[in-house]
């Protein structure tokens, strides 16, 4: 890197194809009076980040205060970096809900069948992660640098 590096804010479309790309984030949601952070496997469709977890002290927290961030990064240098947030309100699917929550959990066992086609089966590699969730984008915010070619 010769000349200085170059910010600059994101467009919703780059937005999108980042977290539609991407499948690994960091979820930060209030816990005792504190921010936590947390790894989270995602699939990003139709405006929605779908996921899911084991039962534990993050859902009990999510439980009192469902607002969460959700962080995603491409590092490919010190000055060569995308990075998003998202915002949106944390939402469990029950399994055992007919009508529109039966959808939603059909269509999130199919988009993280994408991602692990063993997801909730008797192969599955987390078989203790049986909380499915979403998380629907209602801000977004992205920036991304350039290192300087001078």
């Amino acid at each position: 890197m010769t000349g200085a590096p170059t910010f600059r804010s994101l467009e919703r479309r780059e937005i999108d194809a980042i977290l539609a790309r991407n499948h690994v984030g960091r979820l930060a949601y209030m816990l005792g009076g504190k921010v936590d952070i947390e790894p989270i496997h995602y699939v990003f469709a139709e405006g929605t980040l779908y996921g899911r977890t084991a039962p534990g002290t993050k859902l009990n927290a999510l439980q009192r205060d469902y607002w969460v961030a959700v962080e995603v990064d491409e590092v490919d240098g010190l000055f060569d970096w995308r990075s998003v947030v998202v915002h949106g309100g944390f939402h469990r699917i029950p399994p055992d809900q007919p009508g529109t929550q039966e959808v939603l959990w059909e269509r999130a066992v199919e988009l993280l069948r994408g991602l692990i086609p063993e997801a909730l089966t008797s192969a599955d590699p987390t078989p203790q992660r049986t909380v499915l969730f979403r998380i629907p984008v209602q801000q977004a915010e992205g920036r991304a640098a350039t290192a300087g070619r001078g």
